[in-house]
């Protein structure tokens, strides 16, 4: 059984943005049976000598599978659908297509936006909005003609940037991309990312819709 180790309790302003949700979300999509044990942040569990042990960061998710361990959602994400033989292309090209876009996901266009997200209403450094747009107008390319990032089929790519772009679903930086807002409204609509979403808000206690 896959033991998925993420939040039980965290700070409500970052409830439905929390990464342990996109390894949550691959592994409805995948069908492969998992519980999740949820850690107490306020508790201090993610610094306690077990956790820490599996997780030198102190951070989640964590997936472990019969005494195999990985950190980091990216990896976690591929193993996933390495084992489950779904969520990713067979051929060698299409798997390197996918990697292409996990990474960046993660490293590419995550970064900007999350400093945006802290940021709040504060004026960030005179770089970030051309940062910003830059990633934001090369992924609205990449979507032209395409349902999905950058195969025919539905992938753990699309997991991970549809995780990231949630993180500015309440801003107006994507007003201007037709493309990305049909994207992220098509993946979130997905019934493996709403069973993801429910179980997630039931766990840590919040209204769904306050999630959405």
């Amino acid at each position: 059984m896959i033991t998925l180790y993420g939040f039980g309790k965290v700070h409500r302003q970052v409830c439905g943005l929390t990464r342990d949700l996109r390894a949550a979300w691959a592994l409805e999509e995948s069908g492969l049976p998992y519980q999740v044990r949820g850690l107490d942040h306020f508790a201090g569990e993610l610094d306690s000598e077990e956790f820490v042990r599996i997780s030198p960061f102190h951070q989640v998710p964590i997936l472990e599978d019969d005494g195999f361990v990985v950190a980091e959602s990216g990896a976690i994400l591929l193993y996933l659908a390495e084992k489950s033989g779904k969520l990713m292309p067979s051929d060698a090209q299409g798997r390197a297509r996918v990697t292409q876009w996990c990474f960046a996901a993660l490293a590419t266009i995550e970064p900007p936006l999350f400093q945006k997200v802290m940021l709040g209403d504060k004026p960030g450094p005179d770089y970030l909005p051309g940062w910003i747009s830059r990633v934001l107008q090369g992924t609205e390319r990449q979507l032209e003609g395409r349902d999905w990032i950058c195969c025919d089929q539905f992938t753990v790519a699309d997991v991970l940037l549809t995780t990231v772009l949630r993180e500015i679903r309440k801003t107006d930086l994507l007003s201007d991309y037709p493309r990305l807002s049909g994207y992220l409204a098509r993946c979130q609509a997905r019934p493996a990312w709403q069973r993801a979403l429910s179980k997630h808000a039931e766990r840590l206690g919040v209204p769904l819709e306050e999630l959405r």
